[in-house]
């Protein structure tokens, strides 16, 4: 059986008064980043890899 490749989706957080509101996703890492540059001081990246099924 083929493995299927592993796509990593990256969220970009911004906090805003008492919570972390998500407002960009996106698959591309170098696209995530730059967005974060554009936002600003309060923004965060997180990665988010698919554990593979088991069977």
């Amino acid at each position: 059986m083929a493995d299927e490749p592993v796509t990593t989706t990256y969220v970009v957080s911004v906090f805003e008064a008492l919570h972390w509101r998500t407002v960009l996703t996106t698959k591309d890492k170098a696209k995530a980043l730059a967005w974060a540059r554009e936002i600003g001081d309060t923004v965060r990246i997180e990665e988010i890899t698919p554990k593979p099924k088991k069977r």
